[in-house]
């Protein structure tokens, strides 16, 4: 699949859900070859902004949108990759703030 593809059915999925791409295209087409290159690595569209395992089970709460997503938009306007973020975000009605890493350093390997 093509990123362009990818993010115009991403798109319309994400969007009828109150989520919208980053209005920065340059970063959301990055962040989209990367998915495409970790599905095509792992077989799932792990999160390019964070280690997979390589273990589907393991890489579950980073699958594409992650578990961590809601929260993150929800406090933040934005998730951790800032592909995602909430149209206030976009428009700049709220600050561009840090993302904090919400995933569980156990999770990670360390």
């Amino acid at each position: 699949m093509k990123p362009e593809k990818l993010y115009e059915l991403l798109k319309k999925i994400q969007e009828a859900k109150g989520y919208y791409f980053n209005k920065d295209k340059e970063r959301v087409f990055e962040l989209l070859e990367a998915l495409l290159a970790n599905k095509d690595r792992y077989g799932y569209m792990v999160c390019p902004c964070r280690l997979a395992a390589g273990d589907r089970e393991a890489d579950n709460d980073i699958i594409c949108p992650c578990v961590y997503r809601e929260p993150d938009v929800e406090e933040f306007g934005s998730c951790y990759c800032n592909l995602y973020v909430s149209k206030e975000w976009n428009d700049g009605a709220i600050s561009h703030e840090y993302i904090p890493e919400r995933r569980p350093p156990e999770k990670m390997g360390f």
